[in-house]
């Protein structure tokens, strides 16, 4: 006689449910989205996934949806409603953006320690102080996507709301910062790839993923965490006068952060980054799915793709071992190092932006304004 089926529970449920969509949208803590989410929450996730929505796009609203939710219930002891009141809007807006010195003086002032308390202990809050207003501008946009998915109207657009914004960004000036504090350019390449000098398969991986992020332009860690063999095509090898020729790789990136799914980008790797990809993914054995992927305590090799915030934590992690300071550097200082070092070696803007796929020449530029005005003529007519 056969078993009856147990029956789930809702958090159950809704862990099911968020693993239907995980091969498309990688989740972190799936079991802790699954308690802090609601059903609404998930079948609106589920909805998007259809829709085709960009990756990263749809990483970035399940990040900021669990905050949200994880915020509303510390905040009101509920969880969030639909379409939400103008007045949980601003509530929103004084708890994350307020004047440290205010706060001195008013300990109400600001976001209340309970539910800073909250936040923490759950792994929401790390930094002390209040948001970027780039942090809160962003949740706020995708708190209105999402209540727009669900087929509301909301208050965003409110002159109350932009009027909050606007007064405290203006009392609470804070510059942008980078993502990475310094840039990976090639010295500090070369330092953090001599942490990898075995040929365990932990150093050909975290080699390959090094050298691959970074001559590739600068790719994003989800773009590597991301990449799998079918997206790899041999290319006929670049000559080289007085040399063997070098090996040459094309990556079909597909649907990035800045393109849709109908452009098909290509950037290119040749010679050492091409031996280093190679390697990892023969003693590795893949042959397809994803290149880059986790390894056991036995040296077991996942058939599971690493997570864009281990590609991170790997980079933390050489930082260290070469003696660096991690705090200082991030998966993203690949990206801006990449640029640097062009802008330092005199590689057109243009040319250098074909590799990194930069579509902002603005963004682009900041890093070459940088590397030329520090060594130019205008900073040293002193000197």
């Amino acid at each position: 006689m056969a078993k009856p089926k147990k029956s789930l529970t809702a958090v159950e449920r809704r862990a099911e449910e968020l693993d239907t969509i995980a091969a498309v949208l990688p989740i972190e803590r799936r079991d802790e989205l699954a308690e802090l989410l609601t059903d609404p929450d998930v079948e609106t996730l589920r909805h998007l996934v259809n829709q085709g929505m960009g990756d990263n796009t749809l990483r970035a609203l399940t990040s900021d949806l669990a905050y949200l939710e994880a915020w509303g219930m510390a905040a009101t002891g509920q969880s969030l409603p639909w379409p939400a009141p103008e007045a949980l809007l601003l509530k929103f807006v004084a708890h994350h953006l307020w004047d440290p010195q205010h706060r001195e003086t008013d300990p109400d002032h600001g976001m209340p320690v309970d539910v800073d308390e909250n936040l923490r202990q759950q792994g929401f809050l790390k930094s002390v102080g209040p948001h970027a207003p780039s942090t809160v501008r962003r949740r706020l946009a995708n708190w209105s996507t999402l209540t727009r998915w669900r087929g509301f109207d909301g208050a965003f657009a409110s002159p109350a709301l932009k009027s909050a914004i606007r007064l405290a960004v203006r009392a609470v000036p804070r510059t942008r910062g980078r993502k990475s504090a310094k840039a990976v350019t090639s010295d500090v390449l070369a330092r953090l790839l001599a942490t990898c000098a075995t040929d365990s398969l932990r150093d050909l991986r975290d080699r390959a993923i090094l050298m691959v992020a970074f001559a590739s332009g600068g790719r994003r860690r989800s773009e590597i965490a991301g990449l799998r063999r079918e997206q790899l095509t041999v290319e006929p090898p670049i000559p080289v006068e007085n040399g063997a020729p070098l090996p040459s790789l094309a990556i079909h990136l597909g649907r990035t952060k800045t393109t849709s799914g109908e452009q098909d980008d290509v950037v290119y790797l040749t010679g050492r980054p091409v031996f280093a990809l190679n390697a990892w993914m023969a003693a590795a054995k893949i042959e397809n799915g994803s290149v880059f992927r986790g390894i056991g305590r036995w040296g077991t090799v996942s058939k599971r793709a690493l997570d864009p915030q281990s590609v991170n934590a790997i980079i933390k992690q050489r930082v260290e071992m070469a003696g660096l300071e991690p705090g200082e550097f991030s998966a993203h200082g690949l990206r801006s190092g990449y640029l640097t070092e062009a802008a330092n070696r005199g590689i057109p803007l243009p040319e250098a932006m074909e590799q990194s796929r930069h579509r902002s020449v603005q963004q682009a530029s900041s890093y070459y304004n940088s590397a030329t005005r520090r060594e130019g003529q205008a900073s040293r007519l002193l000197g």
